[in-house]
């Protein structure tokens, strides 16, 4: 593995995808446990947080990935395409192919449900678990039930409808293939059996994905070593200087438990 550079406009790695795809992603060498970023829907590698914590992996020598998922960023394929499942294997493959040894997963917004799937299916790789207003289910509890009966058609129709971006982008796709691979992916309806430590924080002005989403995925988690933060003043992309500032020190009592310091 080889060193890239701190820029978001360094030329990123690849790893061979589905059908023929290419899976774009930065590594920075460190010391174990490494760090993977999974950034959320429609997010990308080069955001303000994926950014930010290869700068605080860096200072620290600790080994970090951030990577796109097909239809994401830099890797190839179409969003429209992407499923939970699909984007869940991305990150299992960057897992085995991209990093060695323990890793803690740090994964944002939809890269919070991604990170469950990721830890459930290598529980033996994960050493660490920090969810950033982690969205696990969220096809299922938050898209689905606010779906109007016209959508509903459309999507019955025509197989996707168009969202509007409430951050001032354009619609996106919302395809009837994503709330159904959605459905055979949740992970709070049963105990999650999952024992590594597990920090989240959530925000509790977000709009977008409620801060009792993280308090169920408490209640869904075997592990004791599970600890909430709550940011009255949060929204939901917690990107502001503060909310990168409690993200270091949460990450760095976090590597300081499993390393097995203070």
């Amino acid at each position: 593995m080889m060193t890239d550079s701190l820029t978001a406009a360094a030329k990123p790695r690849t790893l061979p995808g589905d059908n023929g795809g290419t899976i774009a992603y930065h590594f920075s060498p460190g010391k174990s446990p490494g760090v993977i970023f999974l950034s959320g829907f429609m997010s990308d590698m080069t955001g303000t947080k994926a950014m930010h914590l290869d700068g605080f992996c860096r200072a620290r020598g600790q080994a970090y990935v951030r990577f796109d998922y097909s239809g994401h960023g830099a890797s190839s394929g179409a969003f429209a395409d992407g499923t939970i499942g699909r984007w869940a294997d991305d990150a299992v493959r960057v897992l085995d192919e991209a990093t060695e040894g323990p890793q803690v997963l740090v994964g944002s917004s939809m890269g919070g449900w991604i990170m469950l799937l990721t830890a459930l299916r290598r529980p033996e790789r994960i050493a660490g678990l920090l969810g950033l207003a982690p969205a696990p289910d969220f096809t299922e509890d938050l898209i689905e039930p606010g779906l109007t009966a016209e959508q509903r058609a459309t999507l019955e129709d025509q197989g996707f409808i168009e969202m509007p971006d409430c951050y001032g982008g354009d619609p996106y796709p919302i395809t009837r293939a994503l709330l159904e691979d959605g459905r055979a992916n949740l992970v709070l309806r049963r105990t999650m059996g999952l024992d590594m430590p597990v920090r989240l924080i959530h925000g509790m002005k977000d709009e977008d994905v409620p801060w009792q989403t993280s308090l169920r995925t408490v209640q869904m988690l075997r592990s004791a070593d599970v600890e909430v933060t709550l940011v009255k003043d949060g929204g939901h992309r917690l990107s502001e200087a503060d909310d990168l500032k409690r993200l270091d020190a949460t990450l760095e009592a976090l590597l300081a438990r499993i390393e097995g310091g203070p």
